[in-house]
């Protein structure tokens, strides 16, 4: 029966490949400057509309002039990506840095040509954002931090200023300058707030360490927010690109590497928050998590497009390629705060017992025992969510953006190029590539499981 089961199955592949020998490759067209040279009974591909629509297919109605920009994009990329990938390639850190904190900041400047007018509640939002991570690495870096007086105030200023820069622009107070910058009465209040909430962890930092120099990490935050400001509001000669020029492959990476990117770390956040001793933290992880898992994609981004808008003050608005951004995130930082979660569950109780024993604090505890071993064991998950992901970017095409599958699409309508054989030979093109960079996730995960997992072999 066996043998049986293999020789049908070997004549099946066969005949599968013959026929697609014969149409991809034997009867197909690869040159061509129009559709007569796809006409015919006997043609297969009609890979010369692939190579004619090639440039669209990448770049979308980005400018010709200004393609240079997009190619240095995903040069960079490589650059920094590939020996991040790699375990032995040394200067991790410094690699991790670029690729996590500069990369995106030079990709947005070079993608849309910077120059943008900051509010001032996005500068006091931006500051906030550091007085928050550097009052995370505080209580991280020093066990007595978390019981210091100065750490409790630190809290209490850096909650307001996030609450005050959120809805500074939701309320009217008077608009003064400072530098160039417009700030209101509330934003700058929230900026000054965060401020002192950063100074006070630092103070913090200095009375509660040992070594002193370990204070001195508390400053990248605020350099990460200069960096942000100075970057963003700095004009660099670049031509503005509106990103409703944006198209194919291009649109396709930003919305799969900004939703990686984000939900990662948004998703290790609720997942903990889920279990939570702290009731309302639970509640209120619980509820996004459910929420975002209970409604389908493209709900979420049929409510970013339209719904979104009506959520901002006056005055405020987001293109539409961002309110994307910002919906895919969310929904994929549901899915992979159960993935986390599940890792979360499977490590045994002594380790958290053993981690107690040391006097950790429950960042010191999550950062160094526990999330380890966790993301180790769920890796395959993990990168199921990101495969899933990127592949759930042709989505976007249904409200108007054109990534590489809804470029393709787009190119069927083209008079020059319309066959019998377009349409086929236009989705396996698509097919390949989606395919190519989801395999490359795949056997990467596959590599990264087996080299952390050594020591669970038995």
């Amino acid at each position: 029966m066996d043998a049986v089961l293999s020789l049908l199955s070997a004549l099946l592949i066969g005949y599968i490949a013959v026929g697609l020998y014969q149409w991809g490759i034997a009867n197909a067209v690869f040159t061509g400057e129009n559709r007569s040279a796809c006409l015919g009974d006997s043609v297969g591909a009609c890979w010369a509309f692939i190579g004619a629509r090639f440039q669209q297919f990448i770049f979308g109605l980005y400018p010709v002039e200004e393609r240079w920009r997009v190619v240095l994009v995903f040069a960079l990329l490589v650059v920094l990506l590939v020996p991040l990938a790699i375990p032995r390639a040394p200067f991790k850190r410094l690699n991790a840095s670029l690729m996590f904190f500069v990369f995106p900041l030079v990709t947005i400047v070079l993608l849309t040509g910077g120059r943008f007018a900051m509010t001032g509640s996005s500068i006091a939002l931006a500051f906030a954002l550091a007085a928050a991570v550097t009052l995370f690495l505080c209580v991280g870096i020093s066990s007595r931090a978390g019981s210091y007086g100065l750490t409790k105030v630190a809290v209490g200023l850096t909650v307001f200023g996030l609450l005050a820069a959120f809805m500074a622009p939701y309320l009217n107070f008077d608009r003064f300058s400072v530098l160039t910058f417009r700030f209101d009465t509330l934003s700058f209040i929230a900026l000054v707030a965060s401020l002192l909430a950063i100074t006070l962890s630092f103070v913090t930092a200095l009375a509660t360490l040992e070594e002193k120099s370990g204070a001195l990490r508390l400053v990248y935050p605020t350099l990460a927010a200069l960096f942000f400001v100075a970057t963003l509001t700095t004009d660099f000669g670049l031509a503005p690109v509106p990103t409703n020029l944006w198209g194919g492959l291009l649109v396709t990476l930003v919305v799969a590497l900004t939703g990686i990117a984000l939900s990662f770390p948004l998703g290790i956040l609720l997942a903990l928050g889920r279990q939570s001793s702290m009731p309302a933290v639970r509640l209120l992880s619980v509820v996004f998590i459910e929420f975002w898992r209970g409604v389908p994609l493209i709900t979420v981004l049929f409510m970013a497009t339209f719904m979104l808008p009506l959520l901002l003050p006056s005055g405020v608005s987001l293109n539409q390629l961002l309110r994307v951004l910002v919906g895919v995130s969310l929904f994929a930082a549901a899915y992979m705060a159960e993935v986390i979660r599940g890792g979360l569950q499977a490590i045994p109780k002594g380790q958290y017992e053993g981690a107690d024993a040391m006097a950790l604090t429950y960042w010191q505890k999550m950062r160094m025992i526990i999330l380890p071993q966790a993301l180790t064991l769920v890796i395959p998950g993990i990168v199921n969510t990101f495969i899933g992901l990127f592949k759930d970017t042709s989505l976007v095409s249904i409200i108007g953006l054109a990534d590489l599958l809804g470029a393709v699409r787009r190119g069927f309508n083209d008079p020059a190029w319309i066959t019998p054989t377009t349409p086929a030979t236009g989705l396996v093109f698509a097919a390949f590539s989606f395919w190519i960079f989801c395999f490359g996730m795949s056997r990467y995960s596959i590599f990264m499981e087996r080299r952390l997992s050594r020591g669970h072999k038995r």
